[in-house]
C-alpha cells in the first residue's frame, strides 16, 4: 500500500484498476500529500495483499475498503477509483454511504454485467492472463494508453502490472466486473461526485463516463486531453489539477 501525508488530515483513498496496484498512484503523492492523508491499497489478491480464500465479488472488494478505513481509524473519506477501482468505489458508495465524503470515478463504467457479451469478455480476459501472464501484459498494456503516451510511461505501467497481478486475484476481479451492473442504482448516490475520463480511453470510453455522470445526481463530468485509460499515470499533472481543483471546492 502507498500511504502518505498527515494521518490527521482528511482521508483520500485511491483504488487501482484490474491490472495494477497502489503503486499506480505514486504520481499523485506530491500533488495531494500536503493536504490529504493518502491511502492507495493493493486490492485483495494484488501486490502485497493476501489472496482471498474465495471470490469476494464486488461487495467483498467494497467491504475491504471499509475494513481499511476501520483499521486506519478513519470515519469518512473521499474515494477515488480508476477503472475497476471505480466500480468498487461505486459499490462502496451504495453499501457504505455514511463512510463517504465525496466520490471521484476515473475512466470507469457501471460494470460489465449489463451485457452478456461484455461479461463473457471479462471471463475470457482472465483465462488469457492465466494462460500467459507475460504475453498478456505485453499485448494489453498498449491498449491502455493514448498513442502519444511516452514509452517510458508505458513501460512503468507494464512493470506495475507485472509486479502486482497474479491468479486467482485477477480472475476474482474480472468475475466481479462481469457480475456487476450499477445502472439502476446510480440515482442512489448522493455525495459530490466527479467523473473524469481520458479523452482517448479505448477501454472505458467517454460514453461510459457520460452515462455515469448522467445517472448520478449532480455529478460533474470532465475529460483529460491527450490521455488514454490511465490519465493518473499518463498525464498526472493534468489529472492532478482537475481532481485537485474539484477537491478544493468540496464543502467543509
Amino acid at each position: 500500500m502507498v500511504e502518505a501525508g498527515d494521518p490527521t488530515a482528511p482521508a483520500l483513498v485511491l483504488l487501482h484498476g484490474i491490472g495494477s496496484s497502489g503503486d499506480a498512484f505514486l504520481a499523485q503523492v506530491p500533488a495531494f500529500a500536503d493536504r490529504w492523508h493518502l491511502l492507495a491499497p493493493d486490492a485483495p489478491g494484488y501486490g502485497e495483499s493476501d489472496d482471498p480464500a474465495a471470490a469476494p465479488g464486488i461487495d467483498g472488494f467494497a467491504d475491504a475498503v471499509a475494513r481499511l478505513l476501520d483499521d486506519a481509524g478513519i470515519d469518512r473519506c473521499v474515494l477515488l477509483g480508476v477503472s475497476w477501482g471505480g466500480v468498487i468505489a461505486t459499490r462502496f458508495a451504495l453499501r457504505h454511504p455514511d463512510r463517504l465524503r465525496a466520490l471521484v470515478l476515473a475512466d470507469t463504467s457501471r460494470g460489465s454485467g449489463f451485457d452478456p457479451e461484455r461479461a463473457a469478455m471479462m471471463a475470457e480476459r482472465a483465462a488469457q492472463y492465466a494462460a500467459d501472464p507475460v504475453g498478456f501484459v505485453r499485448d494489453r498494456t498498449p491498449l491502455l494508453v493514448a498513442d502519444t503516451t511516452p514509452a517510458s510511461v508505458v513501460a512503468d505501467i507494464a512493470s506495475i502490472m507485472d509486479r502486482a497481478c497474479r491468479m486467482p486475484g485477477y480472475g476474482y476481479a474480472a468475475a466481479s466486473l462481469g457480475e456487476t451492473d450499477h445502472t439502476p442504482d446510480l440515482g442512489r448516490i448522493h455525495v459530490p461526485t466527479l467523473v473524469v475520463v481520458g479523452e482517448h480511453d479505448r477501454v472505458c470510453p467517454p460514453a461510459d463516463s457520460r452515462l455515469l455522470a448522467d445517472g448520478i445526481p449532480g455529478a460533474l463530468y470532465t475529460e483529460v486531453p491527450d490521455s488514454g485509460h490511465l490519465p493518473n499515470q499518463e498525464c498526472p499533472e493534468a489529472f492532478n489539477r482537475v481532481v485537485g481543483d474539484w477537491l478544493e471546492g468540496l464543502p467543509g
